[in-house]
Formats: structure tokens, C-alpha cells, sequence
């Protein structure tokens, strides 16, 4: 990601904790809780960009060429068509730049264009890593409306989290 692209995303983005190998990947402009934990996760707000389109074959390739050609990167993403009948695509994405990416999305025909607050939640890529961030997420009494997460053969796993009150779930991880 471009040194500026992580500078913005820095300043639109709240970290609310840092343990471990996590702290010493901390994104430029953000710092350290001042509670270490010892579930070595790092949680922060972010934005999230939901379109919807008319399905076709081959909207997932065009989707992805209209962010790109718009010098967008995609943090974090998911797309479905909502049922076999194909009538419509849903894309929820986490990018470096939602002004230009509305703009890409609505030059390709988007019928409908939404922002909305996220978590995106780090852990460790290890088995129970998203129970544990899933289980103080419910013990605060907050319900998860959906989540999508990936990780490759790294260390770190990222999960998207949208649930009913994200501020009062933030508050709820960094208490942890």
C-alpha cells in the first residue's frame, strides 16, 4: 500500500490495542493502547463500502478493474449474488480511498452505494483466534449482524465485523 494510502486510512481508523509481534506492525500514525492484553489482537474502526449491481457474468472482474483503474487497493473485501436466480450482486469493501471508489463503482452502474463503520479486527492465525474476539463481542451484549475474514500463510488473520453497536464493541475488545 502507497505511504500516503496508509497515512489516510491511519487517520480515519481508531487502534484500541497492540500485544506482541502485533505492536511492531502498527500502521504509520497509530499507537499503542496504554492496557497491554494477552490476547495479542489488534481492533480498529474503519469504513466500509457496500454497492449493489445488477448481476452479470464477469461483474466481479469488472468491479475489480473499475477500483483498480481508480488507484484504489482493497483492504478487505466480499461479494454474492443473492441467489441463483441472479438478479443481484452485493460487494462490501474496505478500501484505501471511499470517495474514489464511490465514484468507480458509480461510473460501472451501481444501483445502490452505502458507507457504513466496520471493525477490522487482527489476530494471531491460530485455531480459536476469532472465537475469542467473537465471545467478548457477545459477553458485551452486542450482536455481530456478519463478519468475513482471510488470512494466507501468514501470522495474522483480519476479520470485518459489523455489529449492532461497533463503538460499545471497541470499547468491549480493548477492555480484554
Amino acid at each position: 500500500m502507497a505511504k500516503a494510502a496508509k497515512k489516510a486510512l491511519s487517520k480515519k481508523t481508531k487502534t484500541v490495542k497492540k500485544t506482541g509481534a502485533a505492536a511492531k506492525r502498527m500502521a504509520p500514525g497509530s499507537s499503542p493502547a496504554s492496557k497491554k492484553g494477552t490476547l495479542g489482537f489488534t481492533a480498529r474502526t474503519a469504513k466500509e463500502i457496500t454497492a449493489t449491481f445488477r448481476d452479470s457474468i464477469g461483474l466481479t472482474a469488472k468491479v475489480a478493474a473499475a477500483v483498480a483503474a481508480a488507484r484504489v487497493n482493497i483492504l478487505a473485501a466480499t461479494g454474492y449474488s443473492a441467489s441463483g436466480m441472479r438478479k443481484n450482486a452485493t460487494f462490501n469493501l474496505v478500501v484505501d480511498d471511499f470517495v474514489k471508489a464511490e465514484k468507480a463503482l458509480d461510473r460501472i452502474g451501481a444501483e445502490d452505494i452505502h458507507e457504513s463503520s466496520i471493525i477490522m479486527v487482527e489476530t494471531p492465525n491460530k485455531v480459536g483466534a476469532l472465537q475469542r474476539v467473537a465471545k467478548i463481542i457477545a459477553d458485551a451484549d452486542i450482536d455481530i449482524y456478519y463478519f468475513y475474514a482471510t488470512t494466507s500463510s501468514g501470522k495474522t488473520a483480519t476479520s470485518v465485523i459489523k455489529t449492532a453497536n461497533d463503538k460499545k464493541a471497541i470499547k468491549a475488545l480493548q477492555e480484554a
